[in-house]
């Protein structure tokens, strides 16, 4: 073989190693390291009709970097999955939209110690995430207190503790809403009236829907909560 062709030989394979890994019509990249990691597989996952899709998937083997590649037509919630054969699930979701998200973690605590650098959307997540874990941890100061006031047959803390809980669910419920009607031009408002305030009064999630601007009202997750609302009013 001549010098030349061995030359358009690897160039031949570098350029298929290249389009296996990305496709020409992929429009979303998924940049990330994973400290402490050697060996496993991450994977690029949606939601499917009624089961988890694979997007794309690297196998992980001394390196703790990884990029992962698919197309996506809005701004949509994806998952990054990690496989080390521990038979535990490991996930991190995020609100993923065109161009590059960047993922940090850590083998130890892969959910929890996860950064996230990319979309609006994802940012507008991370900030009602933040005043959820704020509730969250509130409510288990209830939980721990109602639980030695069980001890002690204290019914009257308990009762007030109780009360404590229900204004806290009350709150909770309140500031989602109130956080999707301010962000009515945003893809967060439909996904947080779909799946964090669903069981809300209906009178709200459809003002939530009647405020959002038409084009959010026509992405995916203004579709389905149009979608939702519409099957309410059919059973009733």
């Amino acid at each position: 073989m001549t010098k030349l062709n061995k030359v358009l030989s690897l160039l031949i394979l570098v350029t298929l190693a290249v389009s296996c890994g990305k496709s020409s019509n992929d429009n979303f990249t998924l940049k990330g390291s994973i400290k402490g990691l050697k060996k496993g597989v991450v994977y690029l996952q949606k939601d499917g009709d009624s089961s988890i899709v694979d997007l794309d998937s690297m196998t992980i083997t001394g390196q703790s970097e990884f990029t992962l590649h698919t197309n996506i037509d809005e701004p949509i919630i994806l998952y990054l999955k990690l496989f080390k054969n521990d038979g535990e699930e490991h996930y991190i979701p995020f609100f993923a939209d065109k161009g590059v998200t960047e993922i940090t973690t850590t083998l130890k605590s892969f959910s929890y110690d996860s950064e996230i650098k990319g979309s609006k959307q994802q940012e507008l997540l991370e900030e009602y995430l933040g005043v959820m874990s704020k509730y969250n941890n509130r409510n288990l100061d209830i939980i721990e207190a109602s639980f030695m006031a069980q001890q002690k047959n204290d019914s009257i803390s308990l009762d007030s503790l109780n009360n404590l809980a229900d204004h806290i669910i009350k709150r909770k419920y309140a500031y989602t809403i109130q956080y999707a009607m301010n962000n009515k031009d945003n893809e967060i408002a439909p996904y947080l009236a779909l799946y964090e305030a669903r069981n809300a009064n209906p009178v709200y999630i459809d003002s939530i829907y009647n405020n959002l601007t038409p084009e959010v009202k026509n992405s995916l997750y203004g579709k389905k909560l149009g979608e939702v609302i519409a099957n309410r009013n059919s059973d009733n």
